[in-house]
């Protein structure tokens, strides 16, 4: 494996560990105001990301198909949604904005808020693995440069995010230490998820389009259901608005520029 694709699984994972680094430099408790300005952020890029990085070379490799183009796109879009609704459904986890959802059970707060970023890091690593086995494989048109912009993206939506799921878990009581240590773990799927779908490369090839468009699917998922709400919600939401834009707008540059 080109060592390009062995960094570019790691980036969105570093970006992860930065982000629960912040345990050690910010207080004890993180402001509504910087919550909603770093979802927001997130939820852009993230939104961005869907777009440029995967659904455009989902749509751009099915050409062939003519007027029924959108279908590989389509379709996987609609099974990324529905696979991350599955897991959303019978995972127990917690949202962003501390809402307890998923089947009762005993698990404690800070296991669920551990088991929300680790579904919420899947996706994104599935999207970096699928954009690299296209690269590697000569396919979906899409080069180097453009996968290691997706994967600068995600990471730099990572940082924020795991600084917002780092921080409750402080909150709850836990030691900096262990909390960091926590918030570095849940990240650590990303890679592997990557890895598997680049190991599956073979099997992906023929149905990159779908595959593109499942991870497009997935990640805004997301966006929808964890990231907008809370941005939108109370105090600060035009703050958010703001920043879901600037979010938005640098990772459609790095696409663009790098692509």
């Amino acid at each position: 494996m080109r060592m390009e694709a062995v960094w570019g699984m790691l980036i969105p994972f570093i970006g992860t560990s930065l982000g629960a680094g912040m345990v050690f430099v910010l207080k004890r408790n993180i402001s509504e105001a910087l919550r909603k300005l770093l979802t927001g952020f997130a939820a852009g890029v993230m939104v961005a990301a869907s777009f440029w990085s995967l659904l455009e070379p989902a749509l751009e490799s099915s050409a062939a198909l003519g007027k029924l183009s959108f279908m590989p796109a389509a379709v996987g879009f609609l099974i990324g949604v529905g696979f991350l609704l599955l897991l959303d459904v019978v995972t127990p986890h917690m949202h962003f904005n501390n809402e307890d959802e998923g089947p009762r059970s005993g698990l404690k707060r800070t296991t669920k808020l551990i088991l929300a970023v680790t579904l919420h890091n899947v996706p994104e690593g599935m999207a970096v693995g699928v954009v690299y086995a296209g690269w590697l494989t000569g396919n979906a048109g899409i080069s180097a440069t453009g996968a290691l912009a997706l994967a600068l993206g995600i990471a730099i939506q990572n940082f924020p995010e795991g600084a917002i799921v780092s921080m409750p878990l402080m909150a709850e009581g836990m030691p900096r230490a262990k909390t960091f240590v926590y918030g570095v773990l849940s990240g650590i799927v990303e890679p592997i998820a990557a890895l598997v779908t680049i190991l599956a490369a073979g099997i992906v090839v023929p149905v990159m389009p779908y595959f593109l468009a499942f991870a497009a699917g997935a990640m805004m998922y997301v966006v929808v259901e964890e990231l907008i709400p809370e941005m939108s919600e109370g105090k600060h939401s035009n703050l958010a608005t703001v920043v879901f834009s600037l979010g938005f707008v640098l990772m459609m540059v790095l696409d663009v520029a790098l692509g």
